[in-house]
């Protein structure tokens, strides 16, 4: 099994061009000079992914007021992120990234632990690109519970 390399803040953020729900391209030059929140997570619609998702749903606002677009990022069909949006009425992009080449690109793919094994998978990570296209915030690893509002408080303090 091979450890991806993670992004660190200063790095420049590799582009990429995904998929969203509605099967429509889209990349990360589309928000060049804007403070882009790009979450990665394992699958839509189980419960850790849920809740993060419908936290960053509830804190949209006090993202845009940081100057803040969330999107999120995950193997999941745009169909399947679909439907996730509808089930929980999310106001942010939610992009498909199938064979994992972005997440992997990102440090977001790799070795992980889960219930003790090591195996290869989704590493939930948060990363921001600052409107230079630089990495401004990289949390690998991160809990699904109480994640957003920590992110919050270091955007705020930062």
């Amino acid at each position: 099994m091979t450890v991806s390399s993670r992004l660190a803040e200063g790095d420049t953020a590799p582009d990429f061009t995904l998929p969203d729900d509605t099967g429509r391209p889209v990349s990360l030059k589309d928000f060049a000079g804007e403070r882009v929140l790009i979450y990665f997570y394992p699958r839509a619609n189980t419960p850790g992914c849920t809740t993060q998702a419908n936290d960053f749903r509830d804190s949209i606002e006090e993202l845009k007021n940081l100057n803040v677009t969330v999107v999120g990022i995950s193997p999941d069909t745009p169909e399947k992120l679909a439907k996730f949006r509808a089930d929980h009425d999310l106001n942010f992009t939610l992009l498909s990234d199938a064979d994992k080449k972005v997440m992997t690109q990102w440090g977001a793919f790799g070795e992980k632990k889960n219930y003790g094994k090591i195996v290869q998978g989704v590493i939930r990570s948060t990363l921001l690109v600052e409107p230079d296209g630089t990495i401004g915030l990289a949390r690998y690893n991160v809990r699904a519970t109480g994640h957003v509002p920590r992110i919050l408080r270091e955007l705020a303090d930062a």
